[in-house]
């Protein structure tokens, strides 16, 4: 089992190195396995795709979801070139994967060039001292959508 899952690291970290030389992004992939198999294969997309949001662990969740038709990869496993930014852990929480494996470290990252630490030093901020102003408008109006939601009875929860 332990050279299964070598294997699908290697695969993750080909990934980041091809796709990075190639031009699409920085050098991080990620592959998604069910049942021993993988399911999906990701890789930073953000130069490619003008999309700062095309990271390595986003792209595989997504094609895995599209691939498994469901929004929820709970029998599944990610393997990650590197430790995930905010950005993607928040998207693996929400894909629910049964186990993250990960090869490079944050700091690693963060030596060359991609340092998430900054974004884990605004959550801890009150909004009004956060870099990026953030300002409430039309909550009550919003909140409509809210109240649909919670007496829609047909709802998915999820």
């Amino acid at each position: 089992m332990i050279h299964q899952k070598e294997e699908f690291m290697r695969e993750a970290i080909r990934l980041s190195i091809e796709k990075m030389e190639a031009g699409f992004g920085g050098p991080f992939g990620a592959v998604v396995v069910r049942n021993g198999e993988i399911i999906a294969r990701g890789y930073n997309n953000v130069l490619a795709t003008n999309d700062p949001t095309a990271h390595a662990e986003v792209d595989a969740i997504r094609k895995a979801c599209q691939a498994l038709g469901t929004y929820q990869l709970t029998d599944c496993e990610l393997y990650t070139s590197c430790e995930p930014c905010p950005m993607c852990l928040g998207a693996i929480y929400w894909a629910r994967p049964s186990k993250v494996y990960y090869a490079n470290t944050k700091a690693d990252a963060a030596h060359i060039g991609f340092d998430d630490q900054f974004i884990y030093e605004e959550l801890e901020k009150d909004m009004s001292q956060r870099f990026i102003p953030m300002e409430q408008l039309l909550r009550e109006e919003a909140l409509a959508g809210f109240r649909a939601w919670e007496i829609k009875m047909n709802k998915t929860l999820y």
